[in-house]
């Protein structure tokens, strides 16, 4: 029987967003478009979050991919879990318009206060959206939509995602420029206190490769991750701290390009 879908009274509207949320729902927004063409990160991260969801040998009557983004991983968890019935949830409204029709129910919201009713899920699926979060505020809505029993599925990223392009910025000036995200501790750590078990978890860094920084730089911003919260530059670099940073990439050149590291973190967890 399929239990009640509707929206829980904890809905808020996405214009009641704080300035960095907005911000970085805009930068999705401008993304979706062109977001599949340079995501084989995300795809691989997501694949591998498949294997390791398929491996609990669980069977969800209903998913929700939370922060779904162009909606690659739906496809898969239908393949995998075909009597599931599949919600896909996001907050930047371009994305969820690139779903197949049909595949899934589209939610626009928030991660942070999801419109699902209390225990009415058996798996929830998160990759690569629980970074722009706070930990202490998402897993307990995620918690609260699973079902005791039921099980998240996450990947997400940790600080050494683009420590490449930390590193050569280092070598212009002292400012930051790339978020540092949550060590693997401080999510397992708000997962246990949310009433979560981390059954098991795997961290591992997936690699996008460009031919020169220019590149690099310009896939990162289709993929709307240049928006991190970071404090943003008053002016563009010059052309001597451009030559700067651009020599200091070239030490990390590998065969294959320029690498952009993307530390990611699979946590799998179930509701107590």
């Amino acid at each position: 029987m399929r239990r009640n879908a509707q929206p829980s009274s904890k809905v808020s509207l996405l214009t009641d967003a704080p300035a960095p949320k907005r911000a970085v729902r805009a930068a999705f927004d401008k993304a979706a478009g062109s977001y599949d063409a340079v995501a084989s990160v995300q795809r691989a991260a997501c694949d591998q979050l498949l294997t390791l969801a398929r491996e609990q040998g669980f069977a969800p009557e209903r998913i929700l991919d939370a922060g779904c983004g162009t909606g690659y991983a739906l496809a898969g968890l239908q393949r995998s879990f075909p009597k599931a019935e599949l919600l896909a949830l996001d907050f930047a409204p371009a994305m969820l318009r690139q779903h197949p029709p049909g595949l899934a129910l589209p939610l626009c919201a928030d991660l942070e206060q999801l419109p699902i009713a209390s225990h009415s899920l058996d798996a929830l699926w998160s990759s690569y959206a629980l970074q722009w979060c706070n930990p202490r505020k998402a897993f307990p809505e995620l918690a609260r939509s699973l079902r005791p029993g039921g099980q998240l599925w996450i990947a997400t990223l940790g600080p050494g995602t683009l420590g490449e392009l930390r590193d050569a910025f280092s070598h212009v000036d002292t400012e930051e420029h790339v978020l540092r995200f949550q060590p693997p501790e401080v999510i397992e750590d708000a997962a246990e206190d949310a009433g979560l078990r981390v059954l098991r978890s795997e961290r591992d860094n997936l690699y996008a490769w460009a031919p020169d920084l220019r590149s690099l730089l310009r896939d990162i911003k289709t993929l709307g991750a240049h928006q991190t919260g970071a404090p943003r530059r008053r002016a563009p670099l010059g052309k001597a701290a451009w030559a700067r940073l651009a020599a200091a990439y070239e030490a990390h050149r590998t065969p294959a390009g320029l690498p952009a590291a993307y530390d990611t973190f699979w946590p799998i967890a179930e509701k107590r």
